[in-house]
């Protein structure tokens, strides 16, 4: 059998051909010849698989989508804290060109209007003599898979147009959020939006954050799932300028988009999606993207707001590993956050008094929050209080404890079969 997912993907492409909106990006000479007939898409799983359809090789410049991803090595390397010193993450309800500050603390708004992300270029970390933008196109190479490249053009164009960019720049500097040299700054935040990528580049970037931070191709942890929450959640109320609130409520997957015509989304623990149209609104918003990720909404039910409840499967099976019914096995599925977690606690605290061993079966778990493995270690500490034995079956090892907050021993085995009975 051959996965309809592709099929799905290229009938949605297919519905939203025909919307010939929008106007190509003509303040960047190098935009205003694009090809205004390109189409694609790509959507990513959390396990790293890549479904695609339409122009799925088409390199674009980056542009405004690599806002989140410098946002996120400035928060990687200097903190929350710190960053939040120098960049606010209000929602502006402007332009994403507009010359402006906070009026209370004199910072920018947020990350993902110009001023912001000027600001957040200055902080990726670099050597001395170290292009930021080079530390940038690094970290997405590595998460997209290939050495990802500069469009040499399109910087040149940018370069000879960026006078509102350049003021922006000199205001930053004249009151103290730039540290250095504008015009380097600038210069190097122009750099870094002519990243080319594809929508497949995109939809495997996205993959890492929808993954909290973890690359499901390598295993390894690119980013603090900290700072994936932050940057999502500015994505989420500030990635599409002054048509967030729109975007919200009808799309409702946090976003950002890029005057190139493409468009990133981000559905924490779901999906990763992209998509690729060259003509844009007058928000600077890629027209037949906002379509086409509208329709992936309510299509496939990924809105923000439409939680699914989880905590009601949590508890996959409750059974006896021996014939004298001494040893009761939970068996778990899904995850372990708050919810599941107090679900399951509440179906524990059944358990009659008299002693016996009780198997938490995890070997279904996929991820265990660090709320749900604070509230775990509660309930093992109070089962072994009332004289239970307590083992847990942890193959992937993403319990992660050895011993309760009592000091009480964690038992810990391979899989159900290794418990002596």
């Amino acid at each position: 059998m051959k996965t309809p997912v592709p099929d799905y993907l290229a009938s949605v492409l297919a519905r939203c051909d025909a919307n010939d909106g929008g106007a190509l990006a003509d303040y960047i000479p190098e935009l205003a010849h694009a090809d205004p007939n390109k189409l694609a898409l790509a959507l990513s799983t959390i396990d790293g698989e890549i479904y695609s359809a339409g122009d799925d090789q088409y390199e674009f410049s980056i542009q405004s989508m690599s806002k989140p991803f410098a946002y996120a090595l400035a928060l990687q390397h200097h903190g929350i804290e710190k960053v939040l010193e120098k960049v606010g993450v209000e929602p502006s309800g402007e332009a994403f060109n507009q010359i402006s500050l906070d009026s209370h603390s004199n910072t920018p708004k947020n990350p993902m209007i110009n001023s912001g992300a000027i600001t957040t270029h200055s902080l990726i970390p670099a050597e001395t003599g170290e292009l930021r933008a080079e530390k940038l196109r690094a970290f997405l190479s590595e998460m997209a898979g290939r050495e990802l490249s500069f469009d040499e053009e399109v910087y040149q164009s940018e370069l000879k147009t960026a006078y509102r960019n350049l003021s922006i720049g000199y205001m930053l500097r004249t009151v103290g959020v730039l540290e250095s040299d504008p015009v380097d700054i600038v210069e190097g935040y122009i750099r870094q939006c002519a990243i080319k990528v594809t929508v497949k580049d995109l939809a495997r970037i996205a993959s890492v954050f929808a993954n909290g931070g973890i690359d499901p191709h390598t295993g390894k942890c690119m980013l603090d799932r900290m700072v994936v929450r932050q940057v999502l959640s500015v994505m989420i109320s500030c990635g599409m300028y002054d048509a967030a609130g729109d975007w919200l409520t009808t799309v409702g997957i946090p976003a950002k988009s890029g005057v190139a015509g493409g468009i990133l989304g981000v559905l924490p623990g779901q999906v990763g999606v992209a998509v690729f149209s060259p003509k844009l609104d007058e928000h600077g918003n890629s027209v037949r993207g906002i379509e086409i990720m509208e329709r992936l909404s309510q299509d496939m039910g990924l809105h923000l707001m439409e939680g699914t409840p989880s905590a009601q499967t949590i508890v996959q099976g409750i059974y006896y590993l021996d014939e004298q019914k001494q040893i009761r096995v939970y068996e778990l599925r899904g995850v372990l956050q708050f919810t599941e977690t107090e679900m399951l606690l509440r179906t524990i605290q059944q358990e009659p008094d008299a002693p016996h061993s009780i198997v938490l079966d995890l070997s279904h778990i996929t991820l265990i929050h660090d709320v749900g493995r604070r509230m775990l270690l509660e309930g093992i500490d109070r089962l072994i209080d009332d004289a239970h034995e307590v083992l847990v079956v942890d193959p992937d090892g993403l319990f992660k404890a050895e011993t309760t907050d009592l000091g009480h021993e964690v038992k810990h085995y391979a899989n159900i079969q290794a418990i002596p009975h």
